[in-house]
């Protein structure tokens, strides 16, 4: 290697990070007023999906969310109210997030399954006190995971009585990467030498 100096000095530049809030960012910040009944949301949808992509790009808590918020607001100098944790939690139910996921650099292969959760709440308590009888409520969690990087690329969480296979398309439609094969509880789909799209993969029953 004979640009080391540049090499070097790019390395380092992989580990700088700017924050900036164009003026439109931080007229929007805070919600408009309603027009229809309901109360009025204090921070408007950009202000919460800014938090929240933050969120998902640094991996934090929402409690550390609103804590890195306010020190980006302070260290930029703006006047901005921090939207709380409860907040976050709220509105991110109604709110379309981009989720980051490691690239492989190259076709995924997609492996596909579910698992039961059996669902625990204050009636946990009296079985094991006093061996009271109740229902147990259980559901399903179904998963995409990439085979080499064991991360978990979608899921979908269902009621226990839902077929596996009617949740294939809602986990295909979180894959953005090209699919080098498909493997479920039935047979590998692999295609012969060009990567598949999830849309090419066939929905199965």
């Amino acid at each position: 290697m004979t640009n080391w100096v540049e090499y070097d000095a790019a390395l380092r530049q992989r580990g700088s990070l700017t924050v900036w809030f164009s003026e439109e960012a931080i007229a929007a910040w805070r919600a408009e007023p309603r027009t229809t009944r309901g109360g009025q949301s204090h921070y408007s949808a950009l202000a919460i999906r800014t938090a929240l992509t933050l969120r998902a790009v640094f991996r934090l808590a929402l409690r550390q969310t609103e804590g890195l918020i306010g020190s980006i607001l302070r260290l930029l100098g703006l006047d901005l109210a921090v939207p709380d944790h409860s907040t976050l939690s709220r509105r991110a139910e109604t709110l379309e997030v981009p989720k980051p996921y490691p690239s492989s650099g190259g076709p995924v292969d997609l492996l596909v399954d579910s698992t039961g959760l059996r669902l625990c709440g204050p009636g946990e308590w009296l079985v094991e006190k006093h061996g009271a009888r109740r229902r147990r409520s259980w559901r399903k969690l179904h998963i995409g995971v990439d085979a080499d990087t064991g991360q978990i690329l979608a899921s979908e969480l269902t009621t226990a009585d839902v077929d596996d296979g009617a949740q294939v398309e809602p986990l295909l439609d979180q894959i953005t990467a090209p699919l080098a094969s498909f493997t479920g509880d039935g047979p590998t789909i692999k295609p012969a030498s060009t990567a598949l799209s999830p849309s090419a993969i066939p929905r199965l029953t």
